[in-house]
């Protein structure tokens, strides 16, 4: 949890504001996973993320744009593939 919550500070995924009085607060969970390792010496990865409950948003009120960095491999795999041919 301390290395998930550096990194999101080192990229200033977020700012810190001030909570105006007729606003709710957005909550959010913590979302453990554990990967087994592809060969006995990899071992197991512990992973960790924070999760907005997005459900509880409203768009122009806490959010203007959408950002998700996440990029499955399988994915840059198959543009690869596209830009090969």
């Amino acid at each position: 949890m301390r290395d998930e919550m550096e990194s999101l500070q080192k990229n200033k995924t977020w700012e810190l504001v001030k909570r105006l009085l007729d606003r709710k607060i957005i909550t959010y969970k913590w979302v453990f996973k554990k990967k087994e390792g592809i060969s006995p010496t990899k071992g197991i990865k512990y992973k960790a993320r924070v999760v907005i409950r997005g459900f509880s948003k409203e768009k122009g009120v806490d959010y203007t744009e959408i950002f998700s960095p996440v990029v499955r491999h399988t994915s840059i795999n198959v543009l690869l593939t596209m830009l090969a041919h």
